[in-house]
């Protein structure tokens, strides 16, 4: 027995809809800024200005003229959790680990909530109509993609426009720039479109239809490049994949992404809509199979990624898309097999709506402050040091400050009071920068092989044995100086340490030596040479003796008592 649709109900023509969506996301366009303005350290007002924005979009997207509660309430939610999510990234920047990452699978949730609340699913559970979720899966998107493309034309007509009134002495460009207008127009254009388009809701049905059918077009080639794929790799082994590049697991997961919307495209959300070419059938067969497999090759990557340099917050947040994918190439593979002769379209499409609803509490469970991807990385890898799986002059200790959060810091000041000498001045080192170093070894190159290029680029100028071997080891470590031929001049001392110039002819470093060869950047005296200084020659020498410190006295522009630029004399 069908369902019952929901959609004439949800999506009634409202002659008001365009001018209550512009000023609903107008006025939150200018919240949005006001709060933002000067508040990127406020976890506070950030957090209020995503629940404005989101609460905003997701009332826009799902009220209707006669049907305003359910959507606020809706809309409600949605503001608190992602407000709630930045106001905690922003809050405790310093102390979390990869805080992005929760913010947008807070996002990732509730744009899959999206349909399946319009679909009622709230109400109707279990016994929500597939094919209502369907439909308001395409006719969201489009309606978006619709509503941002008038958005950027409106800018380029605003432009014009303003250029036209700028010839009779108008200065709407004055107005233009400034960032309140901006905003603001740019939600009240996006609303007023949104208003339009969801009042014609019929005509984007036929629209989806066609964007659908171009979208099989796809899928026989795809199916083809899949089939030859796995051939291959059953062929030559999956290290193939390995040599050929580093960055396997992503591109076979956006492969796999595709494969699933092309299967989509052709399957629809019905039999009667379902494409009655007998190559693209096949073709939606092949890709629904083919998922699983690529997203297997796709945990096997990152497993030999982790087994080489151990876990991150990055690389959790991998295989929580990898536990996904592989969840849909599961129920693909088993729905295709198991109804091989007719049935296998039907169990797809009751499968997209179990797992929209798993994978959205998945997401949300995954945003929420329930586990610590920091402190089960800071973990794994100071096991891998323990243990010796990863040698200590090729260990990432500028990783578990920048990137672990507040337990990758704790994890390196426990190692900088190691009684191995080697493990605690590394750690000092790290924790003494003021900066992340330019981290060159994603690629898979070795570290230490990389810092013993930068080391032998380097020329010392002055200092006894002891200041110029911490000196050997700062560039080593540092991941970015003298990555061309340079130099390091001992200038003397300075407080309880000893000043050292560092340059490559582009920039110059100011770094100060304590007694145990720590060194510290002083941030205020770095900068980027414009000009004056010639570049050493690689492998070059020059004397001590023609290199020298001296007085220096000049003139320099200052703006309210403050230098601005060079001197210039």
């Amino acid at each position: 027995m069908a369902k019952p649709s929901t959609r004439a109900h949800l999506h009634s023509e409202w002659a008001l809809r365009p001018w209550v969506l512009a000023g609903l996301l107008g006025l939150a366009g200018l919240v949005v800024h006001l709060l933002t303005d000067h508040a990127e350290d406020s976890g506070l007002r950030m957090a209020l200005a995503a629940l404005a924005g989101f609460g905003a979009l997701a009332f826009a997207f799902t009220l209707d003229r006669d049907r305003w509660s359910e959507p606020a309430i809706y809309a409600a939610i949605v503001g608190l959790v992602i407000g709630g999510l930045v106001w905690r990234a922003v809050g405790r920047a310093d102390d979390l680990a990869a805080e992005e990452y929760g913010i947008w699978a807070g996002i990732f949730a509730a744009g899959l909530s999206l349909p399946l609340f319009q679909a009622g699913f709230h109400r109707r559970r279990w016994r929500t109509s597939y094919a209502d979720t369907h439909y308001h899966v395409w006719t969201d998107a489009i309606s978006a993609g619709g509503a941002l493309a008038f958005t950027g034309l409106s800018w380029i007509v605003l432009f014009l426009v303003s250029q036209l009134l700028d010839l009779v002495g108008i200065p709407l460009d004055e107005l233009i720039d400034d960032s309140w207008f901006g905003w603001t127009f740019s939600g009240a254009a996006f609303g007023a479109a949104l208003g339009v388009l969801r009042n014609q809701l019929k005509i984007i049905g036929t629209l989806q239809s066609l964007v659908l059918t171009v979208f099989s077009l796809l899928a026989v080639p795809v199916a083809l490049a899949v089939v030859v794929f796995l051939a291959a790799v059953l062929v030559s082994g999956p290290g193939v994949l390995w040599d050929a590049t580093d960055s396997a697991t992503p591109l076979l997961l956006a492969i796999a992404a595709g494969s699933f919307v092309l299967a989509n495209a052709v399957i629809r959300d019905d039999p009667r809509g379902m494409s009655a070419n007998p190559a693209m059938r096949i073709a939606a067969r092949v890709l629904a199979l083919g998922i699983l497999p690529l997203t297997v090759f796709a945990a096997i990557s990152m497993g030999l990624r982790i087994g080489q340099h151990g876990l991150s917050p990055e690389r959790l947040w991998g295989l929580a898309a990898i536990v996904v994918a592989v969840a849909y190439g599961v129920a693909y593979f088993i729905d295709t097999v198991r109804g091989w002769k007719a049935a296998w379209p039907d169990r797809l499409r009751a499968s997209n709506l179990k797992l929209a609803v798993g994978t959205a509490a998945y997401a949300l469970l995954l945003a929420l402050p329930l586990f610590n991807f920091g402190a089960i990385s800071a973990s794994n890898q100071l096991a891998r040091l323990e243990t010796g799986a990863v040698p200590v002059d090729a260990f990432d200790f500028d990783a578990l400050k920048w990137d672990f959060g507040a337990p990758g810091r704790e994890a390196l000041q426990g190692l900088a009071a190691s009684v191995d000498a080697q493990v605690s001045r590394a750690a000092k080192q790290a924790l003494a920068r003021q900066s992340r170093p330019y981290e060159p070894y994603r690629d898979g190159s070795d570290r230490r092989d990389i810092g013993e290029e930068r080391v032998a680029n380097l020329q010392i100028v002055g200092g006894d044995e002891a200041l110029r071997s911490a000196i050997r080891d700062f560039v080593g470590d540092s991941g970015i100086m003298c990555r061309r031929a340079c130099r390091a001049v001992v200038v003397g001392p300075r407080g309880e340490g000893t000043h050292v110039i560092l340059t490559d002819g582009r920039r110059i470093d100011h770094l100060v030596f304590d007694a145990e060869g720590i060194a510290r950047e002083m941030s205020n005296r770095a900068g980027r040479l414009e000009r004056g200084l010639v570049p050493p020659a690689p492998g070059a020498d020059v004397a001590d003796d023609a290199i020298e410190i001296r007085p220096y006295s000049g003139r320099q522009l200052y703006i309210d008592g403050k230098p601005v630029g060079d001197p210039f004399e």
